[in-house]
């Protein structure tokens, strides 16, 4: 037992339940307890330890095995079947101490053996065993319960703070990409255009962040609903791709489209199939060099549709290959852009949102490729 814990303890905060049809021994018990600071109440037989648990909420009962209407073992078995007494912790009081009758008490649901006749010491040793276990617990849930409204606040901010800045961010976005697309080096000088050009791109990024911190908030939180539809990845995923073709030559990045013949139907939800082949694109732009190429590759792979996208770039790490959907690292691209990791744990968890999985294949200076599969539609 902690004794840091046991020290830390308020023992008039928890009440035992004593069960004793022999009333001396109801007496004995409740006078030692209630030295000890601690709430006692008390029942005389089986039904009466039923109710009283009911009624008093002990945070430990004490319980008598041999009593004439339902002996100890029985009414333990009444209260671990009772959700509202299951975890209620017991210890027997009992002058049966046989292997066979410590065996039976423990299947029952004991927590603990007191044997009669018991003294002072063995009696409060074993009661602050038991009540420190519940005032862990009870601390544990408190920090459960302070951590959830903590993710819960966070979530929300989260949430206001994407909300609020992604009209902003469209609108910054939407006139660079004019002001970029209407001007030459020449007409403004290398180094304005190339700061303009700086400023479009990551102004590129900053909506594409706020767009997945948004829709992960809102995910996280419940308030994004799962649309199923039946799509053709035919039409689904040229439109994305498309999209990038600007962004890639910015870099003189060439987007291979690789269809299939036939059409890949599958039961998803549109958006959240788009927002993973957008991610999916945008860090292999991010992370290929210039003059290199990346393919988009559609295909049955079993029941399965799968798209992969593959570059030709840095690579990751084989000890982040595990955590890659999990962890929000930091990374940089060959542009030094920075990313925030978000985007693939937004991936992997609208993917399995329809009923798919997210991974990747990577070698540290040859490329990465990262594939989403989409279950496919049945007949």
């Amino acid at each position: 037992m902690d004794a840091s814990l046991e020290s830390k303890i308020n023992r008039s905060d928890y009440k035992i339940l004593i069960v004793d049809d022999v009333m001396s021994n109801v007496l004995l018990l409740k006078i030692l307890l209630t030295n000890e600071k601690f709430q006692v109440c008390t029942a005389n037989c089986g039904n009466a330890c039923i109710e009283q648990a009911k009624k008093e909420h002990p945070d430990l009962i004490l319980l008598d095995v041999m009593m004439p209407d339902i002996n100890g073992f029985d009414t333990a078995v009444i209260m671990k079947k009772d959700p509202e007494l299951k975890d209620i912790p017991i210890i027997f009081l009992t002058a049966l101490n046989t292997p066979a009758d410590l065996v039976h008490g423990f299947q029952v649901g004991a927590n603990d053996f007191l044997t009669k006749p018991f003294n002072k010491e063995e009696l409060v040793m074993r009661v602050m065993q038991q009540i420190s276990l519940v005032a862990a617990k009870r601390i544990i849930q408190k920090q459960n319960e302070e951590l959830k409204a903590t993710l819960g606040n966070r979530d929300k901010m989260y949430s206001v703070i994407a909300h609020d800045l992604r009209s902003p961010m469209a609108s910054i976005r939407m006139v660079l990409n004019l002001v970029v697309a209407s001007t030459t080096p020449e007409l403004v000088g290398p180094e304005l255009f190339e700061l303009l050009d700086k400023a479009n791109r990551e102004s590129e990024e900053v909506h594409d962040l706020l767009d997945n911190l948004l829709k992960w908030t809102k995910s996280q939180t419940g308030r994004l609903n799962v649309v199923l539809q039946d799509l053709d990845l035919n039409d689904i995923v040229p439109g994305v791709v498309d999209i990038f073709e600007m962004i890639a030559q910015t870099k003189h990045i060439k987007l291979n489209l690789q269809r299939t013949p036939d059409p890949l139907i599958v039961n998803a939800d549109n958006d959240m199939l788009k927002t993973v082949v957008r991610n999916f694109l945008s860090n292999a732009i991010k992370f290929s060099p210039e003059n290199s190429s990346i393919e988009i590759i559609m295909m049955r792979d079993g029941e399965f549709a799968k798209i992969s996208v593959r570059d030709h770039g840095v690579g990751i790490a084989a000890d982040r290959l595990e955590t890659i959907f999990h962890k929000g690292d930091t990374t940089y691209g060959t542009g030094g852009e920075e990313g925030s990791g978000l985007g693939l744990q937004l991936c992997q968890d609208f993917a399995q949102k329809n009923g798919g999985d997210c991974t990747v294949e990577s070698v540290v200076g040859e490329g990465s490729t990262f594939s989403v599969h989409i279950p496919l539609k049945t007949e």
